[in-house]
Parts: structure tokens; sequence; C-alpha cells
């Protein structure tokens, strides 16, 4: 494929984004319960958690010095470069927030099967395909930024007990996501140069979808039966 048409078939799976999922529709209405919001919130943290490792998991197979610099940036993000910083400490105040104690939280009491097994899958993805593959699967970034903006408002309007100060992971979160929405495109473009790469690029966005798509359907399920 040109160029250009590449970028339109991995952009054309915008439509399988999770933004798309009806929980994710019921949380901006504001229809959640306090309930729902937490299973939400504890099971989300376990893909919050598992982000470095994938991330390291790239790196480890990565043989391009170059690249491997630029995919540190994001271990670093979540994991931050002290206790008490970065990503994953964000994602822990917002589940204060909501009303879970930071110990349940820790040690995934709620975490559901299937939120479990998606995101163990992505990992898997990202220690045995080849790096890029593993890099194309992070292109949701692509889509994830006009989500975040929207989720932050809708949240403050319609969730009365969330501050907007709980809401700093996301907020952080809009302006680095672009950017290295940019980053990833540019590098799955420059390394994905035959026909057979670009499909297996799609391929695997086309499969972080699913993942994504399984974890809510299963937060779904387990906040119904909690």
């Amino acid at each position: 494929m040109t160029e250009q048409a590449f970028v339109a078939e991995l952009k054309e799976l915008s439509h399988r984004y999770w933004g798309a999922h009806p929980f994710h529709h019921r949380m901006h209405a504001g229809e959640l319960t306090e309930n729902e919001l937490r299973i939400w919130a504890a099971n989300r943290w376990y893909y919050q958690r598992m982000l470095p490792q994938k991330d390291a998991a790239i790196i480890s197979n990565c043989p391009l010095p170059e690249v491997r610099r630029q995919w540190l940036d994001r271990i670093v993000y979540h994991d931050g470069r002290a206790e008490g910083e970065g990503g994953a400490e964000r994602w822990l105040r917002l589940c204060s927030a909501v009303g879970l104690d930071r110990g349940e939280v820790l040690d995934e009491r709620h975490v559901a099967a299937g939120v479990r097994f998606a995101v163990d899958a992505y990992v898997n993805f990202a220690r045995t395909k080849p790096w890029v593959e593993a890099v194309a699967s992070g292109l949701t970034e692509m889509f994830s930024g006009h989500l975040m903006r929207r989720r932050v408002g809708d949240m403050l309007a319609r969730y009365e007990w969330i501050r907007s100060e709980d809401l700093a992971y996301f907020t952080n979160r809009i302006d680095a996501v672009s950017g290295e929405g940019e980053e990833t495109l540019a590098i799955v473009v420059a390394h994905c140069v035959t026909r057979e790469q670009q499909e297996a690029a799609v391929a695997a966005l086309s499969f972080k979808c699913d993942v994504l798509w399984s974890m809510l359907t299963a937060i779904e399920h387990a906040a119904g039966k909690a």
C-alpha cells in the first residue's frame, strides 16, 4: 500500500475503539452507579499496571536503539521516576476518589477473570510478536485523545462527588497521548514497508481494539453481578 492508503486503513479502525462500547456511553451519560464506577476503576487498574511490562517487552524485542530510547519514556510515564509519581499513581488516586481503598485495588480482588485474560493476552502479544507489530497495536492512541477530553468534562458534570484533581490521570494524559500517537504512527509507517508488514500492523491494531472491547464487556458483566 502507499503510505497514505496504509495510514487510512489503520485509522478506519477507529469505530472499533472502546469509546463506542455501551458501558462507556453509559459512563458519559452519567448513568453508572457509584459501585459500577468502582468496579470500572478497579479493573482498569490492572490494565494500567501492566502497560509498563508491555512496553518493556517491546523494548526487549526491538534491535534498534533509536526506537528503544523513544519507547523508554512510556515506561517512565506510567511508573514515574520515583515512588508516588507517574500515570499508575494518578490512576490509584482516581480509584480513591470513587470510593475504593488503595489496598483493595492493589491486591486486585475486584479484577474480573475476563479483564485479566484480555490484558495478559495483550502483554503476551507484545512479548511474542515482532516488535513493530507490538508497536502498531498501541495505535489506539490515535483514537483516545478526544475521548479523554470528553470524559473529563462529562465526569465532572455528571458525577458530583468527583473533583477535577481526581481526574489528573486523564488531564495529564490528553497532551501526552497525542504526541505518542504521532510518534507511534511514524515508527509503524517507517518500518512496515511491505504489504505483509502493513497487513500485520493493521491486524495488530484490530487485536488491540478487541482487547479493549473485551475488557469493557467483562467489566460490564462484573458490575452487573456486584
